[in-house]
């Protein structure tokens, strides 16, 4: 067995975009979000990681222009699950954060898809499970430099 990647089996990446966005889709819709929509949750995700954050800040982090994102913090603000802090020095500049319960939400939520993929993990034969095993750790490091890649293009996009 060759551990290289050779001409008849390059790796394509849009076949691998294509079945981790499947992936990603499918594991979205959850008991536990109830009526929040999809990108409510995935604000709520990254005012969990990333707050205290800047409304301007999320917005890119999440892709939404801050009009649309100024739309959904009422709701979620209103349901308890973030909060908007200000900054002491520039009462312009507004953060936001998860709260308590956004936190415990957001946990819920993610047993419930942990719960899922387990599911269909289970379902793999062990060479399967296996190979995937093994990716894990290069698709921990494809996620990360894409992140790094998407920070650097923001600093230099913004002003």
């Amino acid at each position: 067995m060759t551990t290289g990647i050779g001409p008849s089996d390059e790796l394509d990446p849009a076949r691998l975009r294509i079945a981790l966005g499947r992936l990603a889709r499918r594991l979205k819709p959850t008991a536990a979000a109830g009526s929040l929509t999809t990108t409510e949750v995935d604000v709520l995700v990254a005012a969990e990681r990333e707050g205290p954050v800047r409304l301007t800040d999320l917005a890119a982090q999440v892709g939404l222009n801050p009009t649309m994102l100024s739309r959904l913090v009422p709701k979620l603000e209103q349901a308890g699950l973030v909060r908007r802090l200000p900054d002491e020095s520039d009462r312009r500049v507004t953060f936001l954060t998860a709260s308590a319960k956004g936190s415990r939400l957001l946990e819920r939520i993610r047993s419930e898809r942990n719960d899922a993929l387990s599911r269909r993990l289970g379902e793999l034969d062990p060479d399967e499970r296996r190979a995937l095993s093994a990716a894990l750790p290069v698709l921990e490091r494809l996620a990360e430099r894409l992140r790094s890649g998407d920070r650097a293009r923001a600093g230099t996009t913004s002003s």
